[in-house]
């Protein structure tokens, strides 16, 4: 065997190895990401969920009054009227 051959192969590999190892580290990679319009118009109407009060005071307000004075009151006839039509959408 002769052991010359086999540096000579030996360098040819290392070269190669030098130039992939310099190529590789020249380049420059940047990672881009690209939202589509839905997904922006989502991201919107999040933002604007998020930015809402969970009640409305405007309307809550003068039923809590009511409640306070003890002058609120509820017809019986209706509430069942009502409880039966949101009972009929429901099926």
């Amino acid at each position: 065997m002769r052991i010359e051959a086999y540096t000579q192969v030996q360098q040819l590999y290392q070269t190669r190895k030098v130039n992939k190892a310099q190529q590789t580290g020249s380049v420059a990679r940047t990672d881009e990401v690209q939202i589509s319009s839905l997904g922006k118009d989502i991201q919107t109407a999040k933002a604007a969920v998020a930015a809402a009060p969970d009640v409305r005071e405007d309307l809550i307000a003068p039923i809590k009054a009511q409640v306070q004075e003890g002058t609120y009151s509820v017809e019986p006839g209706s509430f069942a009227e009502k409880l039966l039509q949101k009972y009929e959408e429901m099926r």
